[in-house]
């Protein structure tokens, strides 16, 4: 068994920091390069440069063990791989999870801030735990796949799928926002490119964003991305342009981002992590002026034929979680 403790002495922070002149290596963050003690990708505010969103992802072995301090943040522990147990603030949660993110939908459980939590998994497994600081304590809570509304947005070469289990309407959190996207080989998602990077009220949130990534293989190849994000005008001109792999992140503090294109014949993942300064826990995007058009031409289109790739499962009868 293995066992590790993770110790919270972040603040909660009101303004996020806008550093300048930064490179596309200070957004994208390939494979290992975000790895830190037990986590195979941590990036909180500190390291980000900003105030609120962040995102560990934790790889157990058959048996191991995970304790960590929930901090001036909430989490949703969302298995990746496998399935676990989670313990916090006296209540027991235990995840069925999935083979992985391309197989099906995933219960989670949720963490207020301030408590402490411990994971463990009998086959061991990894674990996204995604992250925002927050001031209100909710309970902690577990979130059924059955309750997990799948979407499919977009049309054609645009379509994707949304896993909307922790997205605003779907499950309450403080301030973190959190869905998965899938996008069938060859097409194209978070597009039209997008932003939400000032607070406009009932037109733009103010949210800083992580993308985790994930694509399939095929004929025992490694599956490749790419990511794009261009300037605003805005806080740190964010411009990235990456090829992106299993387990690789992009930040983005502000910007115009997408698309998220997913190589022929490799269906791409990716996680996102929200979060920002606003009372209100809101979406609320506007899209690039150059290319908002495309919308107008889905109605004509179908979707995707391969979407979705799966669907929640329905509810055991009697299951009152």
């Amino acid at each position: 068994m293995t066992s590790s403790t993770t110790k919270s002495t972040t603040k909660p922070t009101q303004s996020t920091p806008k550093p300048t002149a930064q490179s596309n290596a200070d957004f994208h963050l390939p494979a290992g390069k975000a790895a830190a003690g037990p986590y195979a990708v941590d990036i909180d505010p500190e390291r980000a440069g900003w105030g609120y969103s962040s995102l560990r992802v934790l790889e157990l072995p058959p048996g191991g063990t995970h304790a960590f301090a929930t901090g001036d943040s909430e989490w949703i522990v969302l298995p990746l791989s496998g399935g676990c147990t989670v313990a916090a603030d006296g209540e027991t949660f235990d995840l069925h999870g999935r083979a992985d993110v391309f197989s099906g939908v995933t219960d989670f459980a949720y963490l207020p801030r301030d408590t402490e939590a411990a994971i463990t998994s009998t086959a061991g497994g990894r674990f996204a735990l995604t992250g925002a600081r927050c001031e209100r304590r909710l309970p902690a809570r577990y979130g059924p796949a059955s309750a997990v509304p799948v979407e499919l947005r977009g049309a054609g070469t645009c379509s994707r799928q949304v896993n909307n289990f922790g997205a605003v309407g779907a499950f309450e959190c403080d301030r973190l926002i959190a869905v998965e996207v899938l996008t069938p080989g060859g097409n194209w998602s978070s597009y039209p490119p997008h932003k939400h990077d000032e607070c406009r009220p009932g037109e733009e949130s103010e949210l800083e964003e992580i993308y985790y990534f994930e694509i399939a293989e095929a004929h025992g190849t490694e599956g490749v991305g790419y990511q794009r994000v261009s300037p605003s005008g805005r806080g740190r001109g964010t411009d990235v342009l990456a090829e992106v792999r299993t387990g690789d992140t992009v930040l983005i503090p502000d910007g115009w981002h997408g698309p998220s294109i997913a190589a022929p014949g490799h269906t791409m993942y990716y996680l996102n992590v929200m979060a920002g300064p606003a009372a209100e826990r809101a979406w609320l995007i506007c899209d690039h002026p150059e290319h908002a058009w495309i919308r107008a031409t889905w109605p004509d289109q179908p979707v995707d034929p391969r979407l979705p790739l799966y669907e929640a499962p329905t509810a055991p009868s009697g299951d009152a979680r």
